[in-house]
């Protein structure tokens, strides 16, 4: 089954959203993947580079994105980097083509600010990994790893994707 993309929003967590997002979950097989959305929100409150949105199919909570973006960081850096940290679709909205059109549409966001040459992410590797996924969408490896997770890129320039 596949929704149309123009239901997908990245919508602003609210003091009325919160308890809902941090009640989503991925299946039971890939918790080792991604933390808990509350622990994601916690880090969130103490990293000024982080950026987050609940992912919503038309008006129904379905997923979470949380991004480092070193240009939210005063002073930004010179050339800042950015990267998901965060990516989860709640195990109900799996398999439905949600996570490729709320991943296109940060990859959009990003590309747009116009200051960076890649967005980066790193996933823990081991059976039902999401590497396919990412591979999937034009990501490619870069042949680094941090904390024994393997780090990805996605070139933004537009003629690379």
């Amino acid at each position: 089954m596949s929704i149309d993309a123009k239901q997908i929003s990245l919508r602003v967590i609210t003091s009325e959203t919160v308890r809902a997002v941090t009640g989503l979950s991925v299946a039971e097989s890939q918790k080792a993947f991604v933390a808990p959305n509350a622990v994601s929100l916690a880090q969130a409150l103490f990293a000024p580079t982080a950026w987050y949105r609940a992912i919503y199919l038309a008006e129904e909570l379905v997923g979470f994105v949380m991004l480092k973006d070193e240009s939210l960081g005063i002073p930004s850096t010179e050339k800042p980097g950015i990267g998901v940290w965060r990516f989860m679709i709640d195990a109900r909205f799996q398999g439905q083509g949600i996570g490729r059109s709320a991943l296109l549409q940060v990859i959009e966001r990003v590309r747009a600010k116009g200051l960076f040459e890649t967005l980066e992410l790193s996933y823990v590797p081991g059976p039902g990994c999401p590497e396919p996924f990412y591979l999937g969408l034009g990501f490619r490896q870069t042949g680094r790893r941090t904390e024994g997770e393997v780090i990805l890129e996605f070139p933004l320039a537009q003629n690379a994707a």
